[in-house]
């Protein structure tokens, strides 16, 4: 264990206050450790492994085509299984004459379909610059651009490293938009402070809004006042701005439906970015959906080069894996999936009974249990020691809000259900 631990340190990785766990194996929504117990992933690991692990359909997806080749270069070796997983991909979340940019991640994706974003608005509004405006509760990814731009400022806390680029305006949500509708909570009013953000910087300035439909894991699963993010589209149509949906980790059935801007009409993004439940936890990918009626643009003689997608980015073990996730999710039963998150998102409101529960929300399989300043960790311990593993969360408001991630994966059944919302209820009164 002394050598373990030695080498632990050495690993640039993240960390937590609490042990590892040592797996030894898994089996769906189970991790099997070396002392012999389940783990159940209550958070579908990173908010990723979305049809759990050792899939046989993904692994007889990979197998088929590691017999053929393992490599390709798409502008080299004809995309066959790309363009396989381009049709799937469309007809899975009703986009299906979408144009689609495949990368490694769900960072790239968003570095990528900004360069698509600026090139289109170049091309078609002969814009010079390409500013891309978010919220003060956003999260994009990892990458220099990324970090500068969102709201999540934890994960790059000093401001000289952001290169002057910031979030534009204040998310929906009363932690960061309380003086707006002080006692009333948000609505879709606060979408003019998209407006307001656009206007400020100059139409002609800005290429495009980058918003998550349902917020993700900084402020914890917050879901957008009704009305919303048709104004956010609206305001944007009238400027000539085009929308993007950042849905890395809400889309492919995370909150109950293909795309978590179906929960609402009048909202349809002009580019959508996919990637965790794509991939599922089996590879890195990310998916950039353009819309048929801007996609043309970017052939346009005056359109700028395409953006690098990186030499990973069309791999046809990556596109073999996910059209074996595909091939998981279309054997869901869509129908017993919805009466889950529904018995899922009633047992969890009961937790706000319970002092050390601040607030819970969320939809579909998507929650956020915010918990009392302090008690996070002390949580997560109780929850381990019942056999269950949370992804946490911070970052909404002053003080910083805390709580967990209650995002199982979507093929899980009802007895899995059941020993979640019973093993976390039982966590939370340990702390009561």
């Amino acid at each position: 264990m002394d050598r373990y631990l030695r080498q632990r340190e050495r690993l640039l990785t993240s960390s937590r206050p609490l042990p590892d766990f040592e797996a030894v194996g898994s089996n769906g929504p189970w991790l099997h450790c070396a002392d012999g117990r389940r783990i159940f992933d209550g958070s579908s690991g990173l908010l990723c492994v979305n049809v759990g692990q050792r899939s046989p359909a993904v692994l007889s997806r990979i197998e088929r085509q590691f017999s053929r080749y393992s490599f390709g270069g798409a502008a080299v070796v004809q995309p066959h299984i790309q363009l396989e997983l381009m049709d799937r991909l469309c007809q899975a979340v009703g986009r299906p004459e979408d144009s689609v940019a495949l990368t490694t991640c769900g960072t790239l994706g968003v570095e990528v379909a900004v360069g698509l974003a600026r090139n289109i608005a170049r091309a078609r509004d002969g814009k010079r610059r390409g500013d891309i405006l978010t919220s003060s509760l956003s999260y994009h990814g990892n990458s220099m651009f990324t970090l500068g731009v969102a709201g999540n400022q934890i994960r790059n806390p000093r401001p000289e490293d952001r290169y002057g680029l910031g979030p534009a305006f204040p998310a929906p949500y009363p932690p960061t938009h309380g003086h707006a509708h002080e006692g009333h909570g948000c609505n879709a009013s606060c979408a003019g402070e998209v407006a307001r953000a656009i206007d400020s910087r100059g139409a002609e300035n800005v290429a495009a809004v980058l918003i998550e439909p349902i917020n993700g894991t900084t402020g914890g699963a917050f879901v957008p006042p009704d009305g919303y993010l048709r104004r956010v589209s609206e305001i944007c149509r009238e400027r000539n701005i085009l929308v993007i949906h950042d849905e890395v980790l809400t889309g492919l059935w995370r909150t109950g439906t293909p795309l978590a801007s179906h929960h609402w009409d009048g909202c349809e993004p002009d580019l959508v970015i996919l990637s965790k439940g794509l991939g599922a936890g089996y590879v890195g990918v990310g998916a950039v959906l353009v819309s048929p009626e801007i996609a043309p643009l970017l052939r346009h003689q005056d359109a700028d080069p395409l953006p690098a997608m990186g030499t990973m980015a069309t791999h046809p073990l990556m596109a073999a894996a996910c059209l074996g996730v595909l091939d998981e999710l279309e054997s869901v039963d869509f129908g017993a999936f919805a009466a889950r998150g529904e018995r899922l998102g009633t047992s969890l409101r009961s937790l706000a009974d319970w002092a050390p529960v601040r607030d819970v929300r969320g939809v579909g399989h998507l929650y956020g249990v915010e918990v009392a300043a302090g008690l996070l960790w002390p949580l997560m311990q109780e929850c381990e020691r019942r056999g269950i593993f949370f992804y946490p969360f911070t970052g909404a408001g002053d003080p910083r809000s805390e709580g967990l991630v209650v995002a199982p994966p979507l093929n899980s059944n009802d007895e899995d259900i059941a020993f979640l919302t019973g093993a976390l209820t039982d966590a939370v009164a340990a702390l009561s």
